[in-house]
């Protein structure tokens, strides 16, 4: 009975280890090139898959995710024969496993070189200025090349970058110094500017200053000129008014001529004082006002005369008495 056993132990192992190499699981987005009698026979999809053991044999497991490769920076020299360190990364997806494996040996290191030689000539078109500035031409004349030369490969370039380019030292100095001198000739310009703009504004201010102080000048003497018209209106209705009550005090109180001449009398000092007044008019109305007072001066002494005569009639004569 024990040798039975052990053969049926055997046999139980040796069904087990070919249903072990009969079940091939392949991961979500990997892919299994599976060859019979050293042949390409098929290619396993991710999941659960059934070979033959020791008659089919798994070549290679294909990623059919997107790849970065990314290698150490490549020299180039420039169109004005400068040379410049440059450093790239290339991103392939496998599209078809078949020719990723039995159309090139590694389509890593392919890919490799074969940007690093197109790189070279791209660069070598242009000068360092445009290599600076220009990386999404390089970028895409990168692409290019690379996806018609890997289309063949069974692989697809989605996406080519320059991460850096990197100049000569003397060159990298050289840049520095220009663009401190361009900085510093943009914070010159910015600041003539920003002075000029300054007066500009100032000018403009002191103008509109001006301009209301003009205004404020002009409002002013306007008021004032109307202040002095009212004024001299006020005046002159004043005087009006008073000439005309003088005029009716005047007509009221009946005043003759002798009046007004004796007033005119009493006001010819008040005329005749000043250094200036060396000469004064007197009206023709003069004439008459003093034969008028001259005429009640005679009259008052008449009347004075004629009083004394009755008063002295009865003691005139002793002897009558």
């Amino acid at each position: 009975m024990l040798p039975v056993v052990i053969i049926l132990l055997i046999f139980v192992a040796i069904l087990l280890a070919i249903g072990y190499r009969s079940v091939r699981i392949v991961p979500h987005r990997m892919t299994d090139v599976v060859e019979r009698f050293g042949g390409y026979h098929r290619t396993l999809k991710s999941g659960f898959n059934i070979v033959i053991p020791f008659v089919d044999q798994i070549r290679e497991r294909i990623d059919l995710r997107v790849q970065v490769v990314s290698f150490p920076p490549q020299a180039a020299i420039t169109q004005d024969n400068l040379s410049v360190n440059v450093d790239t990364a290339v991103y392939v997806q496998v599209t078809d496993p078949y020719n990723a494996t039995y159309q090139v040996a590694n389509f890593i290191q392919a890919v490799e070189q074969l940007a690093a030689a197109t790189l070279r000539n791209v660069i070598g078109g242009m000068d360092l200025e445009q290599t600076l500035t220009s990386r999404e031409e390089i970028n895409t004349e990168l692409r290019s090349v690379l996806d018609e030369a890997t289309a063949s490969w069974g692989i697809e370039v989605s996406r080519v970058e320059l991460k850096g380019v990197e100049p000569p030292e003397s060159v990298q100095e050289a840049m520095e110094k220009q663009m401190r001198a361009d900085r510093d000739k943009r914070a010159q310009i910015l600041s003539a500017e920003g002075e000029k703009q300054s007066a500009i504004l100032r000018a403009e201010g002191e103008q509109s200053s001006a301009v209301l102080s003009a205004k404020g000048q002009a409002e002013s003497v306007t008021v004032r000129a109307k202040a002095d018209a009212e004024a001299m209106t006020l005046r002159a209705r004043g005087e009006a008014d008073a000439i005309a009550m003088v005029f009716k005090a005047l007509h009221s109180g009946k005043v003759n001529q002798e009046l007004l001449a004796y007033q005119y009398l009493q006001k010819l000092p008040e005329i005749a004082q000043g250094d200036a007044n060396k000469v004064w008019i007197v009206p023709s109305e003069m004439g008459k006002a003093l034969e008028g007072i001259g005429g009640v001066f005679e009259k008052l002494k008449g009347e004075a005369a004629d009083t004394g005569s009755t008063n002295d009639g009865p003691s005139a004569s002793p002897q009558e008495r």
